[in-house]
């Protein structure tokens, strides 16, 4: 990735553009919009088989991918508790514990890592948690817009005590909402979404992604299959694996935008689709896929613990649910639990 570039007095009409009018692309999540009797919902599963279509033409765009060991540094916004914490903590370092019992969230970083930049270089298969930063106090509010979220990251690089480190290279800066924090268009069309900084807000461009808990707003949107939304009939939610609904359902949303952080860090590398203001990515082709089978409103084959809680791959010590993301060379979504491996 080149070096961050010098501070700059004006945004430019694109960028800025790309940032507000990016729209969400998903296989298929819960929304509000979505109709309760749609055939979507009663047949989506025989529609669509595992994300698998001859119609996706995921390309390279000839941008940058993360091929440097990865550092994720979180900024917990909000209220947020120890346990939350060593959860997300936990996930992250569990990308590069390739010894962990298969099926493994190391194992899902693999079809990650198939992905090359213009000069042949894989993605690192090295990820790890990085310095913190807690903003306790909500030093920008409890609601959010996308151009404020830039700003919460420019408090925690330029803060006076402990500043985040500025790591354009290989830094990727997660920004963790609390349950009672509004970020613009959350729950109604997304979850969580990445981007870049912009200099003339941050000083630097940085790769960055934000991810909120759902626990009080939206559960059953974004904590999807943990609970399910009462406008839907029909849906059952399964136990979360690690005995919270909001953090558990973030997990899958925090692995989302890492996997398309690596693949498409400036929004200018590995997407389907001809237009960047709304690039297809290699999560989007996967959202709502968790197993063999899955498509539609149909998660997939899952794994079920001893203890009754839902999963589909192993950490270090914790189990983990995650979608699967589309593999370029299969042309299908896979996952380290799926049947066939």
């Amino acid at each position: 990735m080149p070096p961050a570039p010098p501070l700059t007095a004006a945004i430019t009409l694109a960028p800025l553009l790309l940032l507000i009018l990016t729209g969400p692309v998903f296989c298929w999540r819960p929304w509000p919009t979505t109709k309760p009797n749609s055939t979507d919902i009663l047949y989506g599963g025989s529609k669509k088989y595992e994300g698998s279509s001859e119609f996706v033409h995921l390309k390279y765009h000839m941008g940058p991918v993360l091929t440097a060991n990865i550092t994720v540094y979180p900024i917990w916004y909000g209220t947020w508790q120890p346990s939350h914490k060593r959860i997300i903590r936990e996930f992250i370092a569990s990308i590069s514990a390739a010894d962990s019992k298969p099926p493994s969230v190391a194992g899902w970083w693999r079809t990650v890592q198939q992905y090359t930049d213009q000069t042949g270089d894989n993605i690192t298969r090295s990820v790890r948690v990085g310095e913190e930063k807690n903003d306790r106090f909500y030093s920008h509010g409890k609601s959010l817009t996308r151009l404020s979220v830039q700003s919460v990251i420019k408090s925690a690089v330029s803060a006076a005590t402990r500043p985040l480190p500025v790591n354009p290279k290989s830094g990727v800066y997660l920004l963790l909402t609390s349950d009672d924090v509004y970020v613009q268009d959350f729950c109604n069309n997304i979850c969580g979404f990445h981007y870049f900084t912009f200099p003339s807000i941050v000083g630097y461009t940085l790769p960055y992604a934000w991810v909120g808990n759902s626990a009080k707003m939206c559960p059953g949107v974004c904590a999807y299959p943990f609970a399910v939304p009462d406008y839907i009939p029909g849906l059952t939610a399964v136990k979360s694996p690690n005995g919270d609904v909001g953090v558990d359902g973030m997990i899958s949303v925090i692995a989302h935008e890492l996997a398309e952080l690596a693949t498409n860090p400036l929004v200018n590398a590995w997407y389907a689709g001809g237009d960047p203001v709304f690039p297809v990515e290699i999560a989007d082709l996967c959202e709502g896929i968790y197993g063999t089978g899955g498509g539609g409103s149909y998660t997939g084959q899952m794994l079920n613990g001893g203890d009754g809680a839902t999963y589909n791959m192993n950490g270090i010590r914790r189990r983990f649910l995650v979608q699967w993301v589309w593999n370029h060379l299969l042309n299908y979504c896979t996952g380290p639990n799926a049947l066939d491996h």
